[in-house]
C-alpha cells in the first residue's frame, strides 16, 4: 500500500491566449480573466494548500502556433490542463494535440458548434445560446432581409450556415455575404459597404473578429448609416471592441451574449468590483473575459475534490458540476461538456455598455448539434 505524499508543490497549468497579434483585443481581455481566476484561488490559499501556477505563452494570433505552444506545454513543460484559444482555427489546432497527448483544453469562446471532444471542456455559448434567440428577435423587431459580414475562417462560415438556414426556413432572405482577412484592415470594408448601400438589407449580422471588428463598424460610421434602421448584430462583439471602435460608433449595435457587464446581481458586482480594482476603472469585462474566468473556478472546484491533474480522474468530477458566475449560475452539461448558460441580446450604449433589450429565464441547456432545433434548426 503507498503512501500519500505531501507536497506544496504548486498545481502548473497552461495559459494559451494573443497578447500580441490582431486577436489581441480580445484575448488579452481571457487572459487577464484566467489570471484574475487565478490570483483569487491563491489569495484564498489555493488548492488542498497548493497554488496554482500558470505556465503563459502567447501564439501571436497565429492558428499553427497555438498548436506548436500547446504541444510545447504539453511536452515540455509537462503541462495537462490548458485553458485557451478564441478562434475556432486555434481550438481545432490545439484539439489534436491535447486529444494525443490526452490533455484537457478549457475553451472559453463562443462557438459554431457541431464539435465534441473527451479532451475539451467547452465554456463559450453554443449557436442554440445566441444564434437562434437573435435571429429570432432580428426578424422580430427590423426585418426578414439579412446581409452576412464575416471574416475569413471556420467559425463565420459555419455560423453562417446556421443563421442562413434559420433565415431562409422562417421566410428570410439572404441579400448578401461577404468575407474579409481576418487581417482586413479599414478600407477593405468600403466595397462592403457600397455592397451593403445596394442590398439594402433590414440587418447586418456581422462574424467579422479581432481588430477589423473596429474597422468594419467604423466603415459603417463612415457611411452615415443608421442602426436605428439597419444595426450590425453580432455574436463576437464586446465591450472590448466597442471600446477599441469609439463608444459613439459601436453605440446602438447589437450582441448575443451570456454576460454584459451591466447586467448587475451580487456575483456580476463583485467580479466587476475586483477586475477593475485591479486593471483600472477604465478596463471592461466581456463574455469571453467572463467565461475563461468562471472556468478556472470550476476547474479548481474539481481539483479540490479530486487532488489529481489527470484528465482521466479531473474530467468526470467536471462535468455536472455548477459555479454561480457572474452571469448567473452555470452548470457544465455531463452529456455533451458544454455549459447551460444565459441568453442575452443588449444594445451598446455611449458609454461603450449593453443595454438588456431581451435574456433567458434561467440557463439554456447545451445543444451544440441543435438536436432540439430539427435538421432546419427553425426557432419558434
Amino acid at each position: 500500500m503507498s503512501k500519500e505524499i505531501k507536497t506544496s508543490e504548486p498545481w502548473r497549468v497552461g495559459v494559451l491566449f494573443s497578447a500580441t497579434g490582431f486577436m489581441a483585443v480580445i484575448e488579452e481581455t481571457q487572459l487577464r480573466g484566467t489570471l484574475t481566476a487565478i490570483e483569487e484561488i491563491n489569495d484564498s490559499g489555493g488548492i488542498n494548500g497548493r497554488p496554482l501556477e500558470p505556465v503563459l505563452y502567447d501564439p501571436g494570433s497565429e492558428a499553427a502556433a497555438f498548436g506548436r505552444c500547446a504541444k510545447r506545454l504539453m511536452v515540455e513543460e509537462g503541462v495537462s490542463t490548458i485553458f485557451g484559444c478564441y478562434t475556432s482555427s486555434s481550438r481545432k489546432a490545439v484539439l489534436p494535440v491535447v486529444e494525443r497527448l490526452n490533455g484537457l483544453l478549457w475553451y472559453p469562446t463562443l462557438y459554431e458548434g457541431f464539435e465534441y471532444s473527451p479532451n475539451v471542456i467547452y465554456t463559450g455559448a453554443a449557436p442554440n445560446q445566441n444564434s437562434v434567440e437573435l435571429c429570432a428577435f432580428l426578424m422580430e423587431r427590423y426585418g426578414t432581409r439579412f446581409f452576412f459580414v464575416g471574416s475569413n475562417y471556420v467559425y463565420p462560415r459555419e455560423s453562417n450556415r446556421i443563421m442562413r438556414e434559420m433565415v431562409r426556413h422562417n421566410g428570410g432572405e439572404v441579400v448578401g455575404e461577404r468575407y474579409l482577412s481576418l487581417r482586413a484592415k479599414r478600407n477593405d470594408f468600403i466595397p462592403v459597404m457600397q455592397e451593403i448601400r445596394a442590398a439594402q438589407p433590414d440587418v447586418i449580422f456581422s462574424t467579422v473578429v479581432g481588430d477589423s471588428t473596429t474597422y468594419f463598424y467604423q466603415s459603417y460610421a463612415d457611411c452615415g448609416f443608421d442602426p436605428k434602421t439597419m444595426p450590425i448584430a453580432s455574436l463576437t462583439t464586446t465591450e472590448a471592441e466597442i471600446q477599441a471602435m469609439g463608444c459613439d460608433v459601436g453605440a446602438g449595435h447589437l450582441t448575443a451574449a451570456p454576460y454584459f457587464e451591466g447586467i448587475g446581481g451580487a456575483s456580476g458586482l463583485n467580479f466587476v468590483r475586483r477586475y477593475k480594482k485591479r486593471y483600472g476603472e477604465d478596463a471592461s469585462t466581456n463574455m469571453c473575459l467572463e467565461a475563461a474566468y468562471f472556468q478556472v473556478h470550476i476547474f479548481a472546484k474539481a481539483l479540490a475534490q479530486t487532488n489529481s491533474l489527470d484528465t482521466e480522474v479531473l474530467r468526470p468530477t467536471v462535468l455536472g458540476s455548477e459555479f454561480d458566475a457572474p452571469q448567473g449560475r452555470v452548470s457544465i452539461n455531463s452529456y455533451c461538456a458544454h455549459t447551460d448558460l444565459w441568453t442575452r441580446i443588449g444594445r451598446a450604449n455611449d458609454e461603450g455598455q449593453f443595454d438588456i433589450l431581451h435574456e433567458s429565464a434561467a440557463p439554456v441547456r447545451a445543444d451544440p448539434y441543435l438536436i432540439g432545433y430539427g435538421r432546419t434548426v427553425a426557432f419558434g
